[in-house]
């Protein structure tokens, strides 16, 4: 894993070899407050760890003053070319804007956000999309590429450092995993800022997962990335799990239950998938233990096959096994192979 420069929103660090945080946005209305914090605190709930808002005007922005004071997570303001917009959510107490400095305006507007933020000792993070690269640079490089996306953010950075500011957090984002991919593999290359992994506009929860697996997995597969944010077109709680399952399968994940389970043959006696489900689904919200756990259809070779699993069942005639790293610890009946195995995991 690459070892960037560290940042820290409120009390969450991020790059300098922390670990990978898991971020959201809210899909409600900022400037309700109650509406926007009863999501973020579903967010929190699900495991998120930062979340971002948007900020349109400056109602939104006022009313980042109670969402911000009652947040159980460090709040981003997301903001779009308006400068003032960014001030006002600085000064309502926000722990990190997310902006590009080249589309609000001149020096002394730049300037001026990186004073606020200086002085509230919080980040920036400069977040570029296919849709947003700079149309000179777009005419250099003969549109969205991988190079244009990693100039264009590089470029607002610049307009950040020429103020003696650093604390900066980069993103690429493309809605062309290979176009993502290559972009933040080349960012890694050019920069040591803390890098925000996303697939944009990666769609419905189902085709959208599939996207951001492919191109946040492989990414933090190859060492890079320090924050992510999964988008779905669908309810943001999904996102975090989606998240979750990603850290969780290149092994990046911190905590939590790593459940693997065979794909069913003709020697299957049990109803392994909704076991399987069953299981996967009692163990979403687990934490404080790091373990994969197994869920195999064949009593005859599942524990053997998976003798690296921490904890596991297999099914068997009317009975299953419960094991641990392949060692038989007890057969019971199948209505009770799937409580036994929380038992153990309750155990371990």
């Amino acid at each position: 894993m690459k070892q960037t420069k560290q940042i820290k929103i409120r009390d969450v660090l991020v790059g300098g070899g922390a670990p990978v945080v898991i971020q959201s946005m809210t899909n409600t209305d900022t400037r309700d407050a109650a509406a926007t914090l009863a999501q973020i605190r579903a967010l929190a709930e699900a495991g998120c760890e930062v979340v971002r808002c948007a900020v349109p005007d400056e109602q939104a922005a006022q009313t980042l003053r109670e969402i911000c004071a009652h947040s159980p997570l460090p709040v981003v303001a997301d903001i779009h070319f308006d400068y003032r917009l960014a001030l006002e959510s600085i000064e309502a107490g926000v722990d990190k804007i997310r902006l590009n400095p080249g589309n609000i305006g001149g020096e002394d507007r730049v300037q001026a956000v990186v004073q606020a933020a200086k002085a509230r000792r919080i980040p920036i993070r400069i977040g570029v999309n296919s849709g947003s690269v700079e149309k000179s640079i777009l005419a250099q490089y003969g549109g969205p590429t991988p190079e244009a996306l990693v100039a264009s953010a590089l470029y607002h950075a610049s307009l950040l450092e020429k103020f003696d500011y650093t604390d900066i957090c980069l993103s690429m984002k493309s809605s062309s995993v290979p176009y993502t991919m290559q972009a933040y593999l080349l960012a890694s290359e050019k920069t040591g800022y803390p890098l925000h992994l996303g697939v944009t506009e990666a769609g419905t929860e189902y085709m959208g997962t599939v996207k951001s697996a492919a191109g946040i997995g492989g990414l933090l597969a190859l060492g890079v990335g320090d924050t992510i944010r999964v988008s779905l077109t669908d309810d943001p709680v999904k996102e975090i799990y989606a998240a979750k399952a990603i850290l969780k399968a290149v092994g990046r994940a911190e905590d939590g239950i790593n459940v693997v389970s065979c794909p069913t043959c003709g020697r299957t006696r049990i109803d392994l998938i909704a076991i399987a489900k069953e299981v996967e689904q009692r163990c979403l919200n687990i934490r404080g233990k790091k373990l994969k756990v197994a869920v195999m259809g064949c009593a005859v070779n599942g524990p053997g096959e998976a003798r690296e699993a921490d904890l596991g069942i297999a099914g068997g005639e009317g009975e299953g096994l419960v094991f641990r790293k392949g060692e038989i610890l007890k057969k019971v009946p199948q209505e009770q192979l799937v409580d036994a195995l929380m038992e153990e995991i309750e155990r371990f």
